[in-house]
């Protein structure tokens, strides 16, 4: 006798991009904001502010996830304005992530 599960799930692809988001997202919550939504979302990697004004994220979740996130990039915190979001696919092992999102 042969048997199948109906309906079995798959798991999710998972994907990692690097994003960097430009405006007024440095000293107004914009990384904070981002890490709560990121946890929400089950995403692990992190946020950190650059020299040149722009915070730069590292992603990686399922792509349902990972989109989402990129899409809500663009709200960023109440007192945020995003003018840019820029995201390129990263290759990396999961164990070069962070366990968890941060922010630095």
């Amino acid at each position: 006798m042969s048997c199948s599960i109906v309906g079995a799930m798959q798991r999710p692809e998972m994907i990692s991009l690097k994003i960097l988001v430009g405006g007024r997202v440095q000293g107004v919550f914009y990384r904070a904001t981002a890490a709560q939504r990121a946890r929400e979302l089950r995403i692990r990697g992190y946020a950190r502010n650059l020299a040149d004004g722009r915070v730069e994220v590292l992603a990686h979740g399922s792509r349902a996830a990972v989109e989402t996130f990129v899409a809500w990039l663009w709200t960023g915190s109440t007192a945020s304005k995003v003018t840019s979001v820029d995201a390129a696919p990263l290759e990396c092992e999961a164990d070069q992530l962070p366990p968890d999102f941060r922010t630095g």
